[in-house]
């Protein structure tokens, strides 16, 4: 049963690039190594909206996100929850005439749609009120580290599909921070697969010197503990 588990997370995660599948086989192979009584290890994954503040585009970046968990329990219904999203993006989309030129972006001769795309390692430590119910808030500090960041230029006719990238990471503040809370649903007892949604809202202004311009985002998120056999049992 717990092979073929794991065989759907892997098919099911299959979509999220080549580094999201390396993050799935090693999560798979320690799965039972980093799962205890008190610990429980799994991937978090699922979807995102995002908006980016005092830009002139009020249309979220939606992208898909993966990392791994632990859910670390304290007694018994508290526990301390963190972990790191590796593949992850923040933005927004549809910037208009004044966010390119705010931007430094000079327009395309082509109709089509520009997006401010930022890649982070998104690192949440959250505090997890847990009731009998199998319902779950939590509340608590998120950090991110940038990595990459772009504005992307996407057009599609009939005739042709053009696609450009224009890197402005030195634009970008590296150090995000703000504050997440959120609320969720484990399918069964603890150690057993959960749904969930987080708000994301920013205090570190995205692009330097700009002020107001913070990340904010909604997360769909699903996680599934791996290896989650429950620790080691006793012997006489």
């Amino acid at each position: 049963m717990s092979s073929f588990r794991n065989l759907f997370i892997v098919l099911f995660f299959f979509g999220f690039g080549s580094a999201a599948h390396s993050q799935v086989l090693i999560s798979l192979l320690l799965g039972d190594k980093l799962n205890s009584d008190k610990i429980e290890f799994g991937l978090d994954g699922g979807l995102n909206w995002s908006q980016i503040g005092n830009l002139d585009s009020n249309s979220s970046y939606r992208t898909f996100n993966l990392g791994f968990y632990f859910d670390i329990l304290v007694d018994e219904k508290w526990s301390f929850y963190t972990g790191v999203l590796v593949k992850s993006q923040l933005g927004a989309d549809d910037l208009t005439q004044e966010d390119l030129a705010f931007l430094e972006i000079t327009p395309q001769e082509e109709e089509g749609n520009y997006s401010q795309r930022l890649s982070y390692f998104l690192v949440p430590a959250l505090m997890r009120y847990n009731f009998a119910n199998r319902i779950y808030l939590e509340a608590g500090p998120q950090f991110g580290l940038m990595h990459k960041a772009s504005v992307d230029f996407n057009s599609e006719t009939d005739e042709t599909d053009i696609e450009i990238r224009e890197f402005n990471k030195d634009k970008i503040n590296k150090i995000d921070a703000g504050i997440s809370g959120g609320a969720g649903y484990r399918l069964s007892p603890r150690k057993g697969m959960s749904v969930g949604l987080r708000y994301y809202y920013g205090f570190v202004n995205t692009y330097k010197d700009v002020s107001g311009t913070n990340n904010s985002s909604l997360f769909l998120k699903v996680t599934f503990p791996i290896g989650a056999g429950g620790g080691k049992k006793e012997t006489k």
